[in-house]
């Protein structure tokens, strides 16, 4: 899929975006095991709450949506398509939203002083902590963000692939959560939301560009630059006063 940016945010970014193909024959896999995640977990969710159907996901399988193995191109190089929207500067506190085994709050580490990987799983959050020794800037916890503490301040905020779980999934609920997000970015603080999206062709798709559009019109919330690539949407926006 051909990329577009508005408002690019100037100067350098955290690394630059990848330029080879974004899968391989293998990433078939990938596609096959997350669609069979989603199946599994609409199953479980039917009878029962959501933290607990996460938790029977990640306590049944290792990395039941493949997103750190380490044989599947897509993901790497989605990540690092990720950070390369990102500027280069100091990010004192950053916070990844639906973290899973934190295979992306891994690679903010570097460039933030403290990370907080969230997550409504806690065996997600303990797996993620699990693999995460050695770097002691990241902290995981299990968390809904609907119910943060209201005295939690970030410079980053990173929701990435994690809206469409919401339930319900409808305009008061995403319009609720963005002006919470805003609520707790600092004054120039950035957040980074990314959904599947793919060419607007089918359902999920549109449902992306609402939720993205919705985000983009939240007071407090400029758009600083956006990226349409092969499978996903990503939105960067600011918070202004």
């Amino acid at each position: 899929m051909s990329g577009s940016a508005k408002n690019p945010v100037p100067g350098q970014t955290l690394c630059e975006e990848p330029r080879d193909f974004f899968m391989t024959l293998r990433d078939i896999a990938f596609w096959i095991r997350s669609a069979r995640t989603d199946a599994a977990l609409a199953r479980l969710r039917s009878n029962g709450a959501s933290a607990a159907a996460f938790d029977q996901l990640y306590a049944a399988g290792s990395d039941p949506y493949a997103s750190v193995a380490p044989q599947f191109r897509y993901q790497r190089r989605k990540y690092q398509a990720l950070l390369s929207m990102l500027p280069k500067r100091p990010y004192r506190r950053a916070l990844d939203v639906g973290c899973g085994l934190g295979g992306f709050t891994r690679l903010l580490a570097p460039h933030a002083d403290h990370v907080l990987g969230i997550d409504l799983s806690a065996e997600a959050a303990a797996q993620a902590r699990s693999l995460s020794q050695g770097q002691p800037n990241i902290e995981y916890v299990q968390a809904d963000i609907t119910t943060l503490a209201e005295g939690s301040r970030f410079d980053l905020v990173v929701l990435a692939d994690v809206l469409y779980y919401l339930l319900p999934l409808d305009d008061g609920v995403v319009g609720a959560l963005a002006s919470r997000i805003a609520g707790i970015l600092e004054p120039g603080g950035l957040l980074l939301v990314v959904d599947h999206f793919f060419f607007a062709v089918d359902p999920p798709s549109r449902m992306t560009r609402r939720i993205h559009d919705i985000f983009r019109a939240t007071p407090g919330l400029e758009p600083a630059a956006e990226r349409r690539r092969a499978f996903y949407l990503a939105t960067l926006l600011e918070r202004v006063a």
